[in-house]
């Protein structure tokens, strides 16, 4: 591959480019916004000067719902001997596609499993799809070259390629992204109105829920109104969880002991059931979850800090495999919670002991 045309400059579609580019990539840069096509080409993503001939790989980056109107024009005008898209639903495009009439031997349908809660060319990262599944939604029709052009894109963003079909992909990606994204912002509107002592008791348990709170409302909307009835059905599902939850919390206010227990087995049984479900998330480089021990260190807020402990912990010869920080609110201290093999916590704790660092229990 030398060449590729990248049809919508925003987080996803930058992001694409500017992997490319960091690999000799050839990349011609388009938007409905052409000032976004130059804050990206700006970013070194590419250039928006046009092909002088057909491209080797057109990437579609803009909505599911523009997709098939996108992917016919490009083909109009002999954009690319390939192509493919990157949008986060699958099956209402691929309807639009076959619906408009277009070559669908020479388009894969495809979408990284990666994003951010910014949006927009200045968000963009050459990394982000590193390590990152990146599904491929072939058909029949979908030929020998076009497939080989998706995964060699894959393998050129450092990402996983995955093969599923379009529908089953739509149901995957409602449950462990669509959804959350819900929930995520239904929790936060709780904080909308809330007290202000109330939000200033927030900490990480409740930054974690709502990251992604911050998210465009905007680009999802286009996303969700693409795939609104697995949603909804999810929704459904989990309503009927917390309509439970509920009665069993107001169970649990009652003088009645035997309501009381059995109000609090349901509270037991569904964080029990949460357990199972986050123990089967895989764990770092797609392996089977792996249960880590945290050791807590308290640290100033000021440069080179975390760093310094980070050095610590390699010159004790320990691995950090992931790494939480929990802010004191009104002051400049934060909690690093470091997560490591079981095995290596009693050398971490020792060695960080040595060197003056505040471990915590």
């Amino acid at each position: 591959m030398r060449t590729v045309a990248v049809v919508g400059t925003g987080l996803i579609g930058t992001s694409a480019a500017l992997a490319l580019t960091g690999r000799g990539i050839t990349v011609y840069l388009s938007d409905a916004d052409p000032d976004a096509a130059r804050t990206a080409a700006s970013l070194g993503a590419g250039t928006t000067e046009e092909p002088t001939e057909p491209v080797d790989l057109a990437i579609i980056a803009v909505p599911p719902a523009l997709v098939g109107k996108v992917l016919a024009d490009c083909q109009r005008h002999g954009l690319a001997r390939c192509y493919t898209d990157v949008a986060s639903v699958k099956s209402g495009p691929r309807t639009e596609v076959t619906t408009l009439g277009c070559d669908t031997e020479h388009y894969i349908g495809g979408h990284p499993m990666a994003g951010r809660e910014q949006s927009g060319p200045l968000a963009a990262r050459a990394d982000l799809f590193e390590g990152r599944p990146w599904v491929l939604t072939p058909t029949p029709d979908t030929d020998t070259e076009t497939l080989n052009a998706a995964l060699e894109l894959v393998a050129l963003c450092g990402a996983m390629p995955v093969v599923m079909d379009a529908a089953a992909h739509d149901r995957a990606v409602a449950l462990v992204s669509h959804t959350p994204q819900l929930l995520s912002s239904l929790v936060a509107a709780r904080l909308e109105h809330a007290d202000e002592t109330a939000v200033r008791l927030a900490g990480q348990g409740v930054r974690d829920v709502t990251r992604i709170a911050a998210s465009d409302p905007r680009m999802w909307l286009d996303i969700l109104s693409a795939n609104a009835g697995v949603v909804a059905d999810i929704l459904e599902e989990l309503a009927a969880d917390l309509g439970t939850t509920v009665a069993a919390l107001r169970a649990m206010e009652t003088g009645d002991e035997a309501v009381r227990r059995a109000g609090s087995a349901d509270i037991e049984a569904v964080i029990r059931r949460g357990n199972h479900g986050q123990a089967r998330i895989p764990g770092k480089h797609g392996a089977p979850p792996t249960r880590y021990e945290t050791v807590a260190v308290a640290i100033g807020d000021q440069p080179g800090e975390l760093s310094r402990l980070f050095r610590e912990a390699a010159r004790a010869g320990v691995n950090i495999e992931d790494v939480a920080i929990d802010h004191s609110t009104g002051q400049r201290v934060g909690l690093v919670q470091l997560q490591v093999e079981p095995s290596a916590v009693r050398r971490l704790v020792e060695a960080l002991g040595e060197r003056g660092w505040d471990v915590r229990d």
